[in-house]
């Protein structure tokens, strides 16, 4: 059983939240960790498995969650394979939620998650004896789009909640010309969804009726092809795209921001949010290695060609 080891933000659940920590801390931090869930299990008369000494090395990585990260750890993955020739790295989008529930079930080596994980999924690892590890790959921006020919060019945090609610129907309310908006949203599997539901909705329900797309680039085309469309998506998915980015104000009396490498960084922009890649107490020396990878000039300079913010 290997251990994680990096500078980069890490949090256990079910545990102290603990920033930054240096190598060192961490490998003594997650030793205590699977002494704890094994000698909770030896009392309990379950056996916990740890790979033996001569045990071989791992050479397939699974990884599951978020469709929004997907771009990034499949550029990942593939320099990774490139430069680990007898590795396969398999990178499957099934959502956030679908992503956490597999890692804590052990059917993944690790869960790509545009979202904290809930209370609710910590009480099933804390339940498992599995001890998550959430490390910070990238910084995101929930990005809000509309069609290029909307006039709009701004939305209040406000606005944008009676708009994804159902209270605000028309542009005109916004500013706009008179024309019904159409709202698109993500599925609640997404962790997009989820993060816009609390940050933007504050936990309020999505409007009845609303318009369901299975992705970040379905929100995109669909966006892109009606006229009176609205929609949110990670920054990622926007370079390019042929859709109008709006400004977002954190209320009336503040200036709109635009989502950028900058404002993102400096979490200027209202729906900055962190991208995490979960693995647990259980990780295995190939993960390990792939989340080094991570850190790694080469992999932060990927992050920054596909469109993400490095942690």
């Amino acid at each position: 059983m290997d251990t994680i080891d990096t500078k980069y933000t890490a949090r256990f659940v079910g545990f102290t939240t603990l920033r930054f920590l240096g190598f060192a801390a961490l490998v003594i931090v997650l030793i205590f960790l699977v002494a704890v869930v094994g000698g909770c299990g030896k009392k309990s008369k379950e056996k916990t498995e740890k790979p033996s000494a001569t045990e071989a090395e791992p050479t397939m990585l699974t990884i599951k969650g978020s469709d929004t990260m997907i771009p990034l750890v499949t550029a990942l993955a593939a320099a990774y394979e490139r430069a680990h020739p007898d590795t396969q790295i398999s990178v499957t989008d099934d959502g956030s939620t679908v992503g956490i529930a597999a890692l804590i079930d052990g059917t993944v080596d690790l869960c790509m998650s545009s979202r904290a994980v809930s209370t609710e999924e910590s009480k099933k690892a804390d339940y498992r004896r599995v001890a998550l590890q959430d490390v910070i790959v990238a910084l995101d921006g929930v990005t809000i789009i509309v069609n290029r020919q909307n006039p709009v060019d701004e939305l209040t945090i406000g606005e944008l909640r009676q708009i994804f609610n159902g209270k605000i129907h028309n542009w005109r309310e916004v500013g706009g010309p008179d024309q019904a908006i159409q709202v698109i949203s993500r599925s609640s599997d997404s962790g997009t969804s989820a993060f816009f539901k609390e940050r933007v909705l504050q936990k309020e329900d999505y409007k009845s009726g609303i318009q369901i797309a299975s992705s970040n680039a379905g929100v995109v085309q669909s966006v892109g092809r009606e006229l009176w469309s609205i929609g949110y998506v990670g920054f990622a998915y926007v370079q390019g795209a042929g859709v109008k980015v709006i400004g977002v104000k954190k209320n009336p009396a503040n200036p709109a921001i635009l989502p950028s490498y900058l404002t993102i960084r400096d979490g200027s922009y209202p729906l900055e949010r962190p991208l995490h890649i979960y693995a647990t107490n259980k990780v295995s020396s190939l993960a390990l290695s792939f989340l080094e990878f991570i850190f790694s000039p080469q992999g932060q300079q990927i992050a920054r060609e596909k469109g993400y913010v490095p942690a």
